[in-house]
C-alpha cells in the first residue's frame, strides 16, 4: 500500500487562522510547493461544516482565535468525526500549548514564527500518515463488504461452496494483514506522540531548570557531559541562579543517582560545629556531645555531597576538606579510626574564589581540587529570553498553591519583568511572581508594586564613591529595620531582598549587622 507524490500533492488541506498574513503565507507556500487543493478560512466556527463536505487530509489549525480557540475546534471535530484519526496540525507560539495540543488529539505542531522548511516537512509527513489511514479504512470497508457478499452467496448455493470458501479465506487473510498494518501504524504513531511530548518537555525544562537560551543550553550541555563522570564539579554564579538545582540535575544523571545526595549549606553551620557535622563525632568527643553522630560524608558514601556556598567555609576546615577530597578518608571527632568513603563532590559559591585566594581567605590547593569542572550559571539579566518561560512556570505553580486562575499577563507586567535587572535572579523572580499572583485580580497577572532593586535605593549625592559592599550592607540593614528585624516569612526581610533566609543570615554575619537595642 503505497502513497505516491501525486496523492500527496492532490490531498485536501484546510488552513484555519484568524491572522490574514499567516493564512496568506501558508497558502502561498503550499501552492508554490505544488499542492492543488488548498482551502483557507479565518472563521473557526465553519471548520466542522467544511470538514463534513470535504473530509480534509490535513487541517492546519491555529490555537489562539477569538471566536473559538483551537482546542474547542478539535473537540468539535472529534465529536463530529466518525474516524478515530484526527488529522490536525496545530499552529502555536506558546510552548506550553504544544504538549496540551498533543494530549487533546493533535498529531503534530508547527511553531510560530514559521520556519518554512519545517512547515513543508511536517505537512508532507503528516499527509503520508493521513492518506495511508484513508486507504486502510477504504480497503477495510471493501474487505468487509466482500466477506458479507460471499457469505450471502454461500447460503444460496452449495455448488460454489469450495470456491467461495477459498475467496473468503483470501479475504480474511487480507483483512488480518490490514489489521496488522493498522496496529503497526498505531504503535508507530503512539511512539512518535510520546517522543514529541518528551521533546516539548526537554526543549524548555531540564529537570527543574527552565529556559532555552543559548547561555542556559551551554549549562545543559556541560551537565550532560560531566554527570556520568565522577569528576568534582564547581558551580559558580550569583545568588539565586539555581546552583542547587543544577547540583541535583548532575546527581540524578550520574551512576550514583540511586544513592543519596547530601547537601551541606556552609553558611548555616556554626564554625564550632562544622567539623562534627561534616565528619561526625564519637560520644564524649567534646563537652555536650552525649551521643554519637554520623557525619555528612558518611551519609553520602556511594553518593554525592553538595557543598553549597563553599566560600563561607572557615580556613581551618578547608585543610581537612582537602584531605578527604585527595585521599577519601577522615577520622570522626574523638576517634583514632580512619574511615574511608567514596563520595563525589559538587561545590557551589557566589564568591570570586580566585580573589578569595589572593586575599588569603581561601586555600589555593583546595581551589584547584574543586575547580576540576567549573560550570558558570548565567545571571537572569543575561538570559532575559527565558523570563517568559519562567513566568509561565511560576504562574502555574502559584495558581495551584494559592488557588488562582491566572492565564494571561498584562503588557505592563510583561515589560516590567523584562526591564528589571533581577539582582536576586530566578529566586527573586519567583518571589515577585508569587506576590503578583497573590495581588492580581481576575485572570490577568499584574505587577502592582515595584521590585526590590539596589539601584533604586542608591542615594544620588555620594553613591558614585560608595562601594557595592557598603551599599549592600546599608540596604540590608535598612530592610531589616523596616521589617522589625524579621528575617523569614511573608513579611520577612529575606523575601523583600529576594534572598534565601540562610544567605541573608550569612551576609549579616559577614557585614557584622546585628540588631540594635532601643
Amino acid at each position: 500500500m503505497k502513497i505516491t507524490a501525486s496523492d500527496i500533492l492532490n490531498a485536501k488541506i484546510l488552513i484555519v487562522d484568524d491572522q490574514e498574513p499567516n493564512v496568506l503565507l501558508l497558502e502561498q507556500l503550499l501552492l508554490d510547493s505544488g499542492y492543488t487543493q488548498v482551502t483557507t478560512s479565518m472563521d473557526p466556527l465553519v471548520v466542522c461544516d467544511l470538514n463534513r463536505i470535504n473530509r480534509y487530509d490535513v487541517i492546519l489549525l491555529d490555537l489562539q482565535m477569538p471566536k473559538m480557540d483551537g482546542f474547542e475546534v478539535m473537540a468539535a471535530l472529534k465529536a463530529d468525526h466518525s474516524m478515530d484519526y484526527l488529522p490536525v496540525l496545530v499552529l502555536t507560539a506558546q510552548p506550553n500549548h504544544k504538549l496540551q495540543a498533543l494530549q487533546a488529539g493533535a498529531k503534530d505542531f508547527i511553531s510560530k514564527p514559521f520556519d518554512l522548511v519545517e512547515v513543508k516537512t511536517r505537512i508532507h509527513n503528516m499527509l503520508e500518515v493521513s492518506l495511508l489511514y484513508k486507504k486502510l479504512a477504504k480497503n477495510n470497508l471493501s474487505l468487509e463488504d466482500t466477506v458479507q457478499k460471499r457469505t450471502l452467496e454461500l447460503t444460496k448455493t452449495n455448488l460454489l461452496l469450495g470456491q467461495e470458501i477459498d475467496e473468503r479465506k483470501k479475504a480474511e487473510a487480507s483483512l488480518r494483514e490490514t489489521y496488522i498494518q493498522i496496529k503497526q501504524l498505531k504503535d508507530k504513531l503512539q511512539a512518535e506522540n510520546i517522543y514529541l511530548q518528551k521533546e516539548v518537555a526537554r526543549q524548555f525544562n531540564f529537570d527543574e531548570i527552565i529556559g532555552n537560551s543559548k547561555l542556559l543550553s551551554q549549562v545543559f550541555q556541560n551537565v550532560e557531559q560531566v554527570a556520568p563522570m565522577d569528576a568534582t564539579v564547581l558551580l559558580l554564579g550569583e545568588t539565586g541562579t539555581g546552583k542547587g538545582v543544577v547540583a541535583r540535575a548532575i546527581h540524578s544523571r550520574s551512576s550514583r543517582k540511586t544513592r543519596p545526595l547530601i547537601t551541606v549549606d556552609c553558611t548555616t553551620l556554626p564554625a564550632s560545629l562544622i567539623e562534627s557535622e561534616l565528619f561526625g563525632r564519637e560520644r564524649g568527643a567534646f563537652t555536650g556531645s552525649d551521643s554519637k553522630q554520623i557525619g555528612r560524608f558518611e551519609l553520602a558514601d556511594g553518593g554525592t555531597l553538595f557543598l553549597d556556598e563553599i566560600g563561607e567555609m572557615p580556613l581551618e576546615m578547608q585543610a581537612k576538606l582537602l584531605r578527604i577530597i585527595q585521599d577519601g578518608e577522615f577520622e570522626r571527632l574523638g576517634s583514632p579510626r580512619t574511615i574511608k568513603v567514596d563520595v563525589r563532590i559538587i561545590a557551589a559559591t557566589n564568591r570570586n574564589l580566585i580573589e578569595e585566594v589572593r586575599n588569603g581567605k581561601f586555600r589555593e590547593d583546595l581551589y584547584y581540587r574543586l575547580n576540576v569542572f567549573p560550570i558558570t550559571l548565567p545571571p537572569l539579566r543575561q538570559r532575559k529570553e527565558d523570563i517568559p518561560l519562567l513566568v509561565n512556570h511560576f504562574v502555574i505553580k502559584f495558581n495551584k498553591k494559592i488557588g488562582k486562575l491566572i492565564d494571561t499577563i498584562s503588557q505592563e507586567a510583561h515589560q516590567a519583568l523584562l526591564q528589571h535587572q533581577w539582582p536576586g535572579n530566578v529566586r527573586e523572580l519567583e518571589s515577585a511572581i508569587e506576590r503578583a499572583v497573590i495581588l492580581s485580580e481576575g485572570n490577568t497577572l499584574q505587577i502592582l508594586g515595584r521590585f526590590d532593586n539596589f539601584e533604586k535605593r542608591v542615594p544620588s549625592d555620594d553613591a558614585s564613591i560608595k562601594g557595592l559592599v557598603e551599599l549592600e550592607c546599608e540596604h540590608i540593614a535598612k530592610v531589616l529595620q523596616q521589617t522589625g528585624w524579621r528575617i523569614e516569612g511573608h513579611k520577612g526581610a529575606a523575601l523583600l531582598l529576594g534572598l534565601n533566609p540562610s544567605t541573608l543570615r550569612a551576609r549579616m554575619r559577614k557585614y557584622g549587622i546585628i540588631r540594635q537595642s532601643n
